[in-house]
């Protein structure tokens, strides 16, 4: 039989039967064109039973390709560990990638650079994904970083002494939430920026000055709210001086404690201004008795060290001798309170942020230096852009920043994180990912707070969008303190910048929620919100954010009761009884009796049943409470057991909060 006609029979290709009909025995050679007649006979006969055990014979190369295929990969797939830069040709010797690959997915993602040009880790990171080998971050060790945080003091301990000359003293302003510390500033600057502050309430770092004397002093305000404690200590830590805030009409408060503590640590002088004396309520001695008493600060008129200053923001009682004391003690710390102004500049980020138009932005105060437009910035010894524009706090366009300036510089590549010491200078030049548009380029951290494998506590996912990155680290810090153990807040992604779609996505990939703080919603952001139902909310003021979430937290969390005694009842007369009730007589003899309270029958002082009271009468009229020693009739629903003499021990569940 010919071999076509008979591949025709068995529905498969003549090449599948030249192929098949060796591994079944009938070996005609690849060549064959014909087939012996018996054979073919034979072959279509048993071919119901042949194609099964071609099939299996398929299915088990199938699996054994697949398996092998994985062990492949498992073996193959390399992980690198890497500093925070790293060059391409140094990648593709560590990774085994070729260069070509590498640069040909730099090149699909917008970067265009030489095999000498170096990249950074978040970007050597998306490389490797791309290709198969998994990049780690290399973590710096403890000398690294504490060599970093003594940079500034290296720098000016190095200066010619010759060269060092006095420079305004920094004064951080600390204290507890709306014991009026912007108000303080707003009076020494004659300013109202108080005015133009959601909730009349500073919602980040800023840095102002004002002339005393001819003295320039630069200030720097924190955030009371107990949200904020991470942008307090930045604060303290950058400052020579602390102004602590105390209001005399409300005493020492929890945040006025931690900004104590964080003044401390900082090991700077620091001031009481005792602020609100102009109100009716002020105490100022009771103010100084919580302060010595909690603190253990002793005022000076009680034969202590500290100055307290009694003030008022509001009419300005004060304040011309609290700067006094501020500029005295200015004078005691004037070899501390040095810089070089012709040296190079170097200072410490207060705040940064997105801008769309200008991309990163960053505050900075001069520390050491005279910051000029034009200077190259470096950070790590890594260039993160040139200076192309200066604004002082006014927002006024300036050409140079002495030293204790603050200063927003616009120009950067990449985005500093508040707290990092800058420097001028070249640097080494790396390409960073774009970051004029792109939120990632901030913060863009997952919290490790909660893990998906923790099955038992139920989770709100949310997405943190804001304007600057102090106000993202302190709700972050806020909602993790709202954690219980049912109900954990986990953060997918933490940026700054508009709501984006990326945001809807992720938002929608996650089932999270997205909240917005001082951030706006494009109108086509808008409507794909609406299309994809994602919970999107905008705040400006930080407390209704949090509590918000706290609300939330609160309705996910299962009600916990505790159980609150009432009183005693003595039964005098029961009047009648049916299936599930009875309606009785008798006196209160201990404590009293509330309608709709739960009630405990006892005999012979144990308890044999339960129920609840339903109505409550007295005098024959209806009555929500029964005092000691009164007479009343009620209406008791549960099983009908009671007899007079019984005693009911009445109670309630009340919720715990």
């Amino acid at each position: 039989m010919n071999i076509t006609e008979l591949a025709r029979i068995l529905k498969i290709t003549p090449q599948e039967l030249h192929d098949y009909l060796p591994q079944l025995g009938f070996d005609i050679g690849q060549k064959a064109i014909k087939i012996n007649g018996s054979v073919a006979n034979k072959i279509i006969r048993d071919w119901p039973r042949l194609k099964q055990e071609i099939q299996q014979k398929k299915s088990a190369e199938a699996e054994k390709d697949k398996a092998q295929t994985k062990d492949n990969v498992e073996t193959t797939k390399k992980i690198i560990t890497i500093a925070n830069y790293i060059n391409v040709r140094d990648l593709a010797a560590s990774s085994g990638l070729s260069v070509n690959s590498i640069l040909s997915v730099l090149m699909k993602n917008g970067i265009f650079i030489s095999l000498n040009e170096k990249i950074d880790y978040d970007t050597a990171w998306l490389v490797g994904s791309e290709l198969g080998v998994e990049v780690k971050q290399q973590q710096a060790d403890e000398m690294e970083e504490k060599k970093e945080t003594n940079k500034l003091k290296d720098i000016l301990s190095a200066e010619d002494k010759d060269k060092m000359q006095s420079r305004p003293p920094v004064i951080v302003v600390m204290g507890h939430v709306d014991h009026g510390k912007t108000k303080l500033l707003d009076t020494i600057r004659a300013a109202h920026v108080i005015d133009g502050e959601a909730g009349g309430i500073t919602q980040h770092i800023g840095a102002y000055q004002a002339k005393k004397k001819d003295q320039v002093i630069t200030f720097i305000d924190t955030p009371g709210h107990e949200a904020f404690t991470a942008m307090r200590s930045r604060g303290a830590k950058i400052a020579d001086i602390a102004i602590l805030v105390v209001a005399a009409d409300d005493g020492v408060k929890p945040q006025t404690v931690e900004a104590f503590r964080i003044i401390e640590a900082a090991q700077i002088p620091f001031i009481v201004a005792i602020n609100k004396i102009d109100k009716p309520e002020a105490n100022i001695e009771k103010t100084k008795q919580e302060l010595s008493n909690q603190l253990k600060i002793m005022p000076e008129d009680w034969g202590g060290k500290t100055i307290c200053a009694p003030i008022s923001a509001k009419d300005g009682t004060g304040i011309d001798d609290l700067l006094d004391m501020v500029l005295l003690i200015a004078e005691a710390e004037i070899e501390n309170i040095k810089a070089n102004p012709s040296a190079s500049a170097v200072g410490t980020i207060i705040e940064s942020h997105i801008d769309k138009g200008s991309g990163p932005v960053a505050t900075i105060l001069v520390q050491n230096g005279t910051l000029k437009i034009g200077d190259q910035l470096m950070f790590n010894n890594i260039n993160i852009g040139r200076v192309r524009n200066l604004k002082d706090y006014r927002g006024s366009n300036i050409n140079d920043a002495k030293p204790a300036t603050p200063v927003q510089i616009i120009g950067l590549k990449a985005m500093p994180e508040v707290g990092d010491v800058i420097e001028v200078g070249e640097g080494e030049k790396i390409k960073f990912k774009n970051v004029k548009n792109s939120a990632a380029a901030g913060i863009t951290n997952q919290s490790a707070s909660v893990s998906d494998g923790d099955e038992n506590v139920k989770k709100i996912n949310v997405i943190i969008k804001s304007d600057v990155l102090g106000s993202a680290e302190a709700i972050e810090e806020s909602l993790m303190k709202l954690n219980s153990k049912e109900v954990k807040v986990k953060i997918i992604h933490k940026g700054l910048g508009n709501i984006s779609d990326g945001d809807i996505k992720r938002a929608e990939a996650a089932k999270s929620s997205i909240l917005g703080f001082n951030v706006k919603v494009a109108p086509n952001i808008q409507e794909l919100i609406r299309e994809k139902n994602i919970e999107v909310k905008i705040y400006n003021i930080i407390y209704d954010l949090i509590n918000d979430i706290k609300e939330q937290i609160k309705k996910m969390t299962s009600p916990v009761y505790k159980r609150v005694d009432l009183g005693e009842l003595k039964v005098l007369a029961v009047f009648r009884t049916e299936k599930n009730n009875q309606i009785i007589g008798g006196k209160v003899i201990n404590g009293k009796v509330e309608n709709n309270a739960s009630a405990e029958i006892l005999q012979n002082k144990a308890v044999v049943a339960a129920g609840k009271i339903v109505r409550l009468q007295s005098g024959k009229q209806d009555v929500s409470v029964a005092d000691e020693n009164q007479e009343c009739g009620l209406q008791y629903e549960g099983d009908p057991i009671i007899k007079a003499g019984d005693i009911l021990k009445v109670y309630k569940e009340v919720e715990i909060k």
